[in-house]
């Protein structure tokens, strides 16, 4: 079973009026890194489990039916009074999505560690605000660790927002003492450049390589996605839609190359060579075109995959 810990929230997303970011025409939407992940992963047909603590507000139940409709295991969600986090989504003229958010006293940052994961998981996922508000951030890095330890396959999307970010240079040498304990490292181009204080997204991953990911995938936009490993560099490109927005594409991409590792019974992503890697990336990519060809993160399900 793959378990995605992390936030949930409501996107609150630009309607027709999306390029001129018409306050009058938010839309809400259901999302957070995290759950995007996990809604990709169940949608695609990995058995899928999603590990947060989400309010009980009139969001946080639509949260949870979302969740069940898409296959997502919520046994290990926990429950709180606290509101929903909200995120206000502005988008650019290429539909690229910036966000204002709304977290203080928020449920999700209180998670509690439910200790040592079942024997049936085989993959932890974590990442975005999950990592970096607190206590939450304490109680996710400790299961990394902790899951890291037993073998368990470890993937990270740190998945940037800057603004939630109050000492960047605390938070980059926190990201780097994570990076022995993670097996598969995913990140934007942007979010690389941001981790490595400005420097070239390759360079920064064979740097993160070095201290210890067996896997660093670099998600480029329209230019398509590459994978690094110790012993190869592999690009594969995207697939061209008429993009609507990029929200949850990243996510999409992550949710997709769980979904895709699973299929294929990988327990140690050192086992993948360069065909393995080509197919699970352009699984990957055609997963987030049909996503960026819909309003919000709308991850396919696999019959839409053909």
């Amino acid at each position: 079973m793959i378990v995605v810990g992390g936030e949930a929230l409501v996107d609150l997303v630009p309607g027709e009026s999306k390029v001129d970011n018409d306050l009058t025409s938010l839309l809400p939407r259901l999302g957070g890194g995290p759950y995007n992940v996990a809604l990709a992963a169940g949608r695609l047909g990995a058995p899928t489990a999603f590990l947060s603590r989400i309010s009980r507000d009139r969001f946080g139940r639509a949260l949870r039916e979302r969740l069940t409709d898409s296959e997502v295991d919520i046994s290990m969600v926990q429950s709180g009074g606290e509101p929903t986090t909200l995120a206000v989504v502005a988008l650019d003229e290429r539909g690229a999505a910036s966000y204002a958010f709304y977290t203080e006293g928020t449920a999700d940052r209180l998670v509690a560690d439910p200790g040592p994961l079942p024997e049936n998981v085989s993959v932890l996922c974590l990442g975005t605000l999950g990592m970096v508000l607190e206590p939450g951030a304490t109680t996710y890095e400790t299961m990394l660790r902790r899951e890291s330890a037993r073998g368990v396959l470890t993937a990270l999307d740190p998945n940037i927002r800057a603004d939630l970010i109050a000492d960047a240079d605390a938070y980059r040498e926190r990201f780097l003492s994570w990076l022995p304990d993670v097996r598969l490292l995913k990140l934007s181009d942007d979010d690389a450049a941001w981790l490595a204080g400005g420097a070239d997204p390759v360079t920064a991953a064979k740097g993160w390589l070095d201290a210890g990911v067996d896997a660093v995938v670099l998600t480029r936009g329209a230019d398509g996605l590459a994978v690094h490993t110790g012993s190869a560099e592999i690009t594969v490109p995207s697939e061209r839609v008429e993009v609507v927005d990029t929200i949850g594409a990243g996510d999409t991409v992550q949710g997709a190359l769980l979904a895709w590792l699973h299929q294929h019974n990988v327990r140690a992503i050192t086992e993948l060579g360069e065909p393995e890697w080509r197919a699970a990336l352009a699984f990957a990519a055609k997963a987030a075109a049909i996503t960026v060809s819909r309003s919000g993160a709308e991850p396919p399900k696999t019959e839409e995959m053909v």
